[in-house]
Parts: structure tokens; sequence; C-alpha cells
């Protein structure tokens, strides 16, 4: 039985690099695990004024993530941090106070950028967010992406193959680590 993974590419931008990254991990990804892309585009800024009548844009989010048995967030790494957007659709997901989304979710973070240090800072300001809303986040391997549109391909090829099988075990360990976290605490 396949393991349903929503995946959140935090740019916004149809060309992004981080979204030919999720399609590369995709292609290496083992059998057994299914991913739907959660779009977070449409979603209006959070406001708290919001909580009892969540906008469309935001209620789909939350089913969608209610659909998924794991998380994959591959985002850039904007002025040090994540983008707003990305923020926008964790504040989102997270509320109203005690129907936070993330509660107990498997969560895996990557992320790629043309500097030589990828995605690091971005990563950790991500995993600061994802702990305060309780997500199992997998730890190690980290993976920051210094983006070669050479070796990683908009058709998810990835030409490098020391690349290739980095990609291919961390997807590996992406799958093991979910496979951990649903023993203990099965999504309902």
């Amino acid at each position: 039985m396949a393991r349903k993974v929503g995946y959140i590419v935090g740019s916004l931008s149809k060309d992004s690099i981080n979204r030919i990254l999720g399609q590369c991990l995709i292609a290496v990804a083992p059998d057994d695990l299914e991913f739907t892309e959660i779009p977070i585009a449409d979603l209006p800024l959070y406001n708290r004024d919001l909580d009892g009548d969540y906008p469309p844009p935001a209620t789909a989010l939350k089913d969608a993530i209610a659909a998924s048995e794991a998380l994959l967030f591959i985002t850039p790494e904007y002025n040090r941090s994540i983008p707003g957007a990305l923020k926008n659709a964790i504040d989102w997901a997270s509320r109203p106070w005690g129907e936070n989304s993330f509660d107990h979710m498997p969560a895996g973070i990557i992320g790629a950028s043309v500097g030589a240090i990828g995605t690091a800072v971005a990563q950790q300001s991500l995993r600061a967010c994802l702990s305060f809303c309780n997500a199992r986040q997998m730890t190690a391997p980290e993976a920051y992406i210094q983006f070669d549109p050479e070796t990683y391909l908009p058709s998810g090829e990835v030409t490098d193959a020391a690349s290739k099988e980095f990609l291919t075990n961390y997807m590996q360990e992406f799958r093991d680590h979910v496979e951990r976290v649903l023993t203990v605490l099965p999504r309902a």
C-alpha cells in the first residue's frame, strides 16, 4: 500500500528551481510513496478574524494536508528565511487554535538554491516553525542542494550520478522516517 505524501513547494514561481527539485525527488523516491502537490499560491494572507469562517483556499489546504500521511517541504531561501507564502500557508494550516494540521505529521525538509550553502538557513527557520506545530521532522540526513540546471532537469532526471544517489538515499531515509513515525503515531 502506497503512503500518501503531500508536498509543498515554498516558491510561487511556475519555473521555480525548487519545483524542479521536487520532480527530481519524486523520480527517485521509493515506489511505495505517492505524491500530491499541495498548492499555496491562492491563499489570502492569514487573518485571525477569519478563524471562524475559513476562506475556501485555506479549507482546501487543510483538507489536502488531512488527506496526506506525510509532508515534504521543498523550500527556497529568501533573505535568510522561508518565503512569506510558505509561512502564510503554515499559519493557515496550524489554525484555528486546537486544529493544527501538522500535529504529529511526519515531515521532511529540503531545498535548492544557486548558492553554495543551498537553503540551510531557510531550512532552520522552517524547522523552528514546524517544531512549534509539533510536526515529526526527519532530522537527518539534511539536504542543502546547490542547484545546477545541467544536473537537475525539469523532467525529473538527475544527470549527475553522485547527486542522483544522494537524492535517492534522502528519499529512502524519508520513507523510513515516515514508516517509523506512523508506526508509533498512526494518522486517524
